[in-house]
């Protein structure tokens, strides 16, 4: 049997992928982004500009439920495989010049991601991967490089 997985959907062309939470490696963090998700979440995904192949996006204040200090490391990497997802949070003031938090959660898309930005290397928490959906979800990503960010929707698939 499956065990919990999000959904990410593109809100004007509906394309959407399953993701599969990594209960096991991350039980913290998967359990913590599941119950911030539980009214679905509609943000705007950027293309990262260091990363490679990855789309990335602020988690809103309404979903911003837990003390995200609270959140250990789990199942952290730099290089994420094609498909995953993270989560990763930043203080405020860590980064020069930057004085907001960052409450992320990004999507891989392809082969040769690394969570590499302007202060280095940045191990962060995988808490799942897209299986199924991913070649389609991974068109529209691409599609961000050109014509500029997109709307989706993030929540419990209920399947």
């Amino acid at each position: 049997m499956a065990g919990k997985q999000l959904y990410l959907r593109f809100t004007k062309t509906k394309t959407q992928g399953l993701i599969d939470l990594y209960e096991e490696n991350a039980p913290v963090t998967c359990a913590t982004i599941w119950k911030a998700l539980k009214k679905p979440i509609r943000v705007t995904v950027f293309h990262a500009m260091f990363a490679g192949p990855e789309i990335m996006t602020g988690l809103p204040k309404a979903a911003q439920t837990f003390d995200p200090t609270k959140v250990p490391i789990e199942n952290q990497t730099v290089t994420p495989a094609k498909g995953e997802m993270l989560w990763y949070y930043q203080g405020k003031n860590v980064m020069k010049g930057l004085t907001d938090e960052l409450w992320e959660l990004g999507m891989f898309y392809d082969h040769g991601g690394r969570t590499f930005g302007p202060l280095g290397w940045t191990p962060v928490n995988i808490l799942g991967i897209m299986r199924q959906g991913i070649d389609e979800v991974a068109e529209e990503c691409r599609g961000i490089r050109l014509t500029g960010a997109k709307e989706v929707e993030i929540g419990r698939h209920k399947g």
